[in-house]
């Protein structure tokens, strides 16, 4: 078994989840990369990575919404590094839609990627950070895992699950030196959120620069998007043993946001 400690980090070929990798293999994780790409593309950030970090880097398309492939994930894991100590749950799509017209499968989709994932995961890893009495449970859990707000039913149900997950999972580790802790930010100019921006134009009958500055950043007292860096520099000190005392929180990084 390496004795170098690895990370599985969901959704990590793109925004948020890929510069969380990036910090956790620049602080010395084998990292286990998951999402969707094109191969000669991820290939070439398995390269960058492991040349720049020296770190080990394998990569999983398992797709989110199956428990099969879930475990398939967690395998190509194991085989590569002999152990996981890390899991970011990351993963996540969104839709902006009027309740009474959400459609019901991106309902059910949301639900899957961005809730019973990180459940199916905590549920393969735990015992094995258990047995080595050490482990790290990061769930990105945005700031909607704390507030709400319109056109966003699934995805408010499911972060604030998320939120509600940590705290267990924090419960159930904290005599084992196993941690977990809901990272939620705020608005962050990844694709997922530029996507969000003429979706919520059309149910709100806006411009897109109007969604921006009345809708995104009207809702961070800082008037400015989360930087992608900042949430990755974030689950790298929860990593650290700084962070051993930290658990079952859910830690606003949303320029301001849920202070309201």
């Amino acid at each position: 078994m390496s004795e170098r400690k690895s990370a599985i980090v969901t959704g990590s070929t793109s925004g948020i989840g890929l510069a969380i990798a990036w910090e956790l293999a620049r602080a010395g994780y084998n990292i286990a990369l998951n999402g969707f790409g094109e191969d000669a593309e991820i290939a070439a950030l398995q390269d960058d990575m492991e040349s720049e970090t020296g770190v080990s880097v394998v990569y999983s398309p398992a797709d989110m919404s199956s428990p099969h492939q879930i475990a398939i994930l967690v395998e190509v894991a194991r085989r590569a590094f002999g152990r996981i100590d890390i899991v970011v749950n990351n993963a996540g799509i969104q839709t902006v839609a009027p309740i009474e017209e959400f459609p019901v499968e991106r309902y059910e989709a949301i639900i899957a990627i961005n809730l019973s994932a990180a459940w199916h995961l905590t549920h393969l890893t735990m015992a094995e950070m258990k047995a080595r009495k050490w482990g790290r449970y990061i769930n990105i859990a945005s700031a909607h895992g704390l507030v709400a707000s319109p056109f966003k039913s699934a995805y408010v149900i499911a972060k604030h699950g998320l939120v509600g997950l940590t705290k267990t999972v924090a419960l159930e580790g904290a005599e084992f030196g196993v941690t977990a802790n809901a990272i939620c930010p705020g608005y962050v100019l990844t694709p997922l959120v530029e996507k969000q921006i003429p979706e919520t134009a059309l149910a709100r009958h806006m411009t897109q620069e109007q969604v921006v500055r009345d809708v995104l950043l009207a809702a961070q007292p800082t008037k400015q998007f989360v930087e992608a860096r900042h949430i990755g520099e974030l689950a790298a000190f929860l990593c650290t043993d700084a962070g051993s005392q930290i658990t079952g929180t859910a830690l606003p990084i949303d320029g301001g946001w849920t202070a309201h």
